[in-house]
């Protein structure tokens, strides 16, 4: 089996191929507002042939609004075009994924003004917290926890064992996964009241 990760929500760009559990392309580059100018440049070195793909595991959320719609959107048409099965993926359980000595990880991605995004799970990747926006000095840690922000030590593989027999969505109901509502839309609100 051949699997295409994209992640395109966070400050870095990843794209991956698996093939039968063990990464066979590992692509990773700080994100400088740019992603949509390069992302398809990137799967075109990764899967030259596209069509041999089994399955895309897309990161659709938390994190940059763009970003989001860059990798859903990309997903989308190529599951819907060429009929692989999508499984959608939260950038708050790929950071948990990162290798560490304690019970728990708390994935965080800065939301500004004091908010984050925030996860908390176990070893399996079960989840102790449920992903959400929340301010930072909410958060109700777990004991024995490490907190992961970066993208140093993410385990691709150990993600894709886990969603790897999740049902599949219809390309036309993945949507990004915000957590919260826009800027706009929260001015739009503040407007109205």
């Amino acid at each position: 089996m051949k699997y295409l990760f994209i992640d395109t929500c966070s400050n870095c760009l990843i794209i991956s191929t698996i093939i039968n559990e063990k990464i066979d392309y590992f692509f990773i580059d700080k994100n400088n507002n740019d992603t949509s100018s390069k992302v398809m440049k990137v799967i075109k070195e990764a899967v030259p042939d596209i069509k041999v793909i089994d399955k895309i595991f897309v990161v659709n959320g938390p994190g940059s609004f763009t970003g989001i719609r860059v990798g859903v959107t990309i997903a989308k048409t190529i599951g819907y075009c060429l009929n692989i099965p999508i499984i959608k993926l939260s950038e708050l359980e790929v950071l948990a994924t990162t290798n560490t000595n304690t019970k728990y990880n708390v994935s965080l991605i800065d939301a500004r003004r004091g908010y984050v995004y925030a996860g908390i799970y176990d070893k399996e990747l079960n989840s102790y917290l449920n992903d959400q926006h929340i301010l930072l000095n909410e958060i109700k840690y777990p004991e024995d926890y490490t907190i992961v922000d970066n993208y140093d030590n993410i385990d691709l593989i150990k993600i894709i064992k886990k969603h790897e027999f999740d049902k599949p969505i219809n390309p036309h109901d993945l949507k990004p996964n915000y957590l919260k509502r826009t800027e706009a839309e929260e001015k739009l609100d503040d407007q109205r009241n």
